[in-house]
């Protein structure tokens, strides 16, 4: 259903090689004539391209031309026996853009996307105008759930996994958490690599972020449980220029459930001239 409705927005799913693999991605480019501005979006663990679904329609409608990938190991690109840390998958980004000619963009990254985002463009920072983290990993802070919450065996643990990410979770039939079950358990292998990389601490960004060179937008849900709106208050902190917009009523999923604000906010800092500096800023519970 999300495919179709991708397909009726007139996104375009396509595959390309990629530092020797094969990773699918979806385009969209504005109508008309005008090639629009580059934006990358970079997904989370346990995701994929699709997952932005509500807001690449919207964000091509405001004139930029959106790329979103399925990391290695994720959605219909190549799943190598890899170690899938944050490094690997970063230079999985950077071979995707080389392989698309896209020699700079802007980029937003959500979740384990944003850790990968915020590592492009401290590590290349030549390949990024302005980035969007949204509600980001890649600092140290004590975690209130066990890996395993992303690896649930049964319904129960698909259900206290889907109220861990949004506050305010649907009512979800036996069948649906049954077949997102077996998605999850088919792919558990990668998440557990994912999990076990993400966790041995090499690749933490604690001291790295006063050298970040590009303006970064913090998009962050308030009622976040799984990564707390303090990580994100600490980034706004250690980022020199960064800019921190909190949306109410909104946990892990904002980008998804809480899309409209999380445009706004989006585009109003991707267009701003001069880039925005500094500040932070509520969004009521809007959807």
């Amino acid at each position: 259903m999300v495919r179709f409705h991708l397909w009726r927005a007139g996104v375009k799913s396509s595959y390309v090689e990629a530092g020797g693999y094969r990773m699918h991605f979806f385009e969209a480019k504005p109508s008309g004539s005008a090639e629009g501005t580059p934006l990358l979006l970079v997904h989370g663990l346990g995701a994929r391209g699709e997952d932005w679904a509500p807001m690449i329609p919207a964000l091509t409608a405001k004139g930029f031309h959106v790329y979103a990938p399925d990391l290695l190991g994720y959605g219909r690109s190549a799943h190598p026996d890899a170690s899938y840390s944050i490094s690997m998958e970063e230079a999985a980004i950077v071979q995707f853009m080389q392989s698309v000619h896209l020699k700079r963009a802007d980029v937003g990254g959500w979740s384990m996307g944003g850790w990968v985002t915020l590592k492009l463009a401290l590590d290349h920072p030549e390949m990024v105008d302005r980035l969007v983290v949204y509600d980001s990993a890649g600092l140290y802070f004590p975690a209130t759930f066990s890996p395993d919450l992303f690896m649930p065996t049964d319904v129960a643990e698909v259900r206290r996994l889907a109220a861990t990410l949004t506050p305010k979770p649907l009512d979800m039939p036996g069948f649906v958490a049954r077949a997102a079950l077996r998605k999850l358990e088919g792919n558990a292998w990668v998440i557990r690599r994912s999990m076990t990389a993400m966790t041995n601490g090499y690749d933490l960004l604690d001291f790295r972020l006063n050298n970040m060179q590009r303006p970064v937008l913090i998009v962050w849900g308030a009622q976040d449980a799984l990564i707390p709106l303090s990580v994100g208050e600490t980034m706004h902190r250690d980022i020199p220029d960064s800019v921190l917009n909190v949306m109410e009523g909104c946990g892990h999923l904002a980008p998804a459930v809480c899309w409209k604000p999380v445009v706004r906010s989006t585009v109003d800092f991707l267009r701003a001239e001069p880039p925005m500096q500094g500040g932070e800023k509520t969004f009521p519970a809007e959807q």
